[in-house]
């Protein structure tokens, strides 16, 4: 990325921090941009002590959804909701986010621990913490536990396969972005490895981590991949390990069903017998390790470049709100989040057992309502080739 658009970056930044490890960021005394995160101090159980930020958009939608956005190592949840542009997709289309934040006492680079045992079990550490928070959250806005999603870049997208893994019943999709498959490491030595190689292990292999991480027995998440080809600190392999990982979950094929040129870059697709996507995966080309940005199927620009977001000509934060159906909400007329949301909560507590067995969607007052697989292997044959020719690029 070009200089002026770095420092103009750097500047508009809510709160700079030592990217250790990736690249230091020098401070600047030019004044910060006020973020539209609010820190909620008291949310429940936080046995993975780490920080709650949130934006709730003056225009929430009825029976909102919720996502789950977690940044990458030396980030802040300000910093990436500032260059992934989640907090704008949020007022334009009336879902709550929830921005959980790493602090420096937990990992000198920021990362989240999605290698640790105690940090990546249900019930324990980073994972209750942040499970803990959607609770909070889904009380206080009346969210519907149908339509929770999780996305995350970099140790932030291997969280966001932790969440996944651990919780499949609170989350109805998720997308990593230049992370890694749950489970393939429980040290920091096996989670370089991983980074450096990607995994070995076949895809029962890695379907069987993800299925002994929690007693779940409904319906999957629907998961969507990114990764850049030219990755050199997440390497693409590990976007194919998650993709073995959740196939696998979903019984599905090795071999794409679609596969086409979107932007320049190459989106597979897999879908079930109702021709609903169930696995997605965007290959970036060229780009190197971070989030893609780029102009939007509606003409609008989520985000800005930075360290580890990139422009790649494709809007990741869009497509993946798009995936997660959050798009075909009636827009809201405001431009960009411009203040703190509607309701501050941060006095408000609820208390969850921290016990691994503590039902998830419980935090609506009931377990999640997804649709259960309906059992029928008839194929919907008109709806799988409208979705065959939407991959192919030939029909909206």
């Amino acid at each position: 990325m070009s200089l002026v658009n770095n420092v103009d970056f750097l500047r508009r930044l809510p709160k700079l921090n030592a990217f250790s490890g990736l690249g230091a960021y020098a401070q600047n005394s030019a004044p910060a941009a006020p973020t539209p995160l609010v820190e909620t101090v008291e949310f429940g159980s936080n046995p993975g002590a780490l920080k709650m930020f949130s934006f709730v958009p003056a225009q929430l939608a009825p029976a909102p959804a919720l996502v789950v956005v977690l940044h990458g190592c030396g980030q802040t949840a300000a910093s990436y909701d500032l260059g992934a542009g989640w907090s704008t997709l949020a007022a334009h289309y009336g879902f709550a986010l929830l921005m959980p934040e790493q602090q420096a006492a937990n990992n000198g680079n920021t990362c989240f621990n999605w290698f640790n045992p105690e940090d990546i079990a249900r019930g324990q550490g980073e994972a209750c913490s942040i499970r803990e928070m959607i609770g909070h959250m889904a009380l206080t806005y009346k969210i519907d536990p149908r339509r929770i999603h999780v996305t995350g870049l970099s140790a932030g997208g291997a969280m966001a396969s932790v969440m996944l893994a651990t919780y499949p019943d609170v989350f109805a999709s998720g997308a990593i972005i230049a992370g890694l498959p749950f489970g393939v490491a429980t040290n920091l030595r096996e989670a370089l490895h991983a980074m450096m190689h990607g995994s070995a292990l076949s895809a029962p292999e890695l379907g069987d981590l993800v299925r002994n991480a929690s007693k779940h027995d409904g319906v999957w998440p629907k998961v969507s991949v990114w990764h850049g080809g030219a990755d050199r600190t997440v390497v693409p392999a590990n976007a194919d390990a998650i993709v073995r990982q959740w196939l696998d979950l979903h019984g599905l094929p090795a071999a794409a069903m679609s596969t086409a040129d979107v932007a320049g870059h190459v989106r597979e697709v897999w879908w079930n017998a109702e021709g609903e996507t169930l696995v997605e995966s965007y290959g970036i080309t060229d780009m190197a390790h971070g989030t893609p940005l780029g102009l939007a199927d509606n003409d609008e620009r989520y985000g800005v470049e930075g360290p580890f977001l990139i422009e790649a000509g494709i809007s990741s934060s869009y497509r993946i709100a798009e995936f997660f159906g959050l798009t075909s909400q009636l827009r809201q007329p405001q431009i960009a989040p411009t203040g703190v949301p509607r309701e501050r909560a941060d006095t408000i507590s609820m208390t969850i057992p921290v016990g691994a067995e503590v039902e998830p969607a419980t935090a609506a007052g009931r377990r999640s309502a997804r649709p259960r697989n309906s059992g029928s292997n008839q194929v919907n044959v008109r709806r799988v080739i409208a979705r065959a020719l939407t991959a192919a690029g030939l029909m909206k």
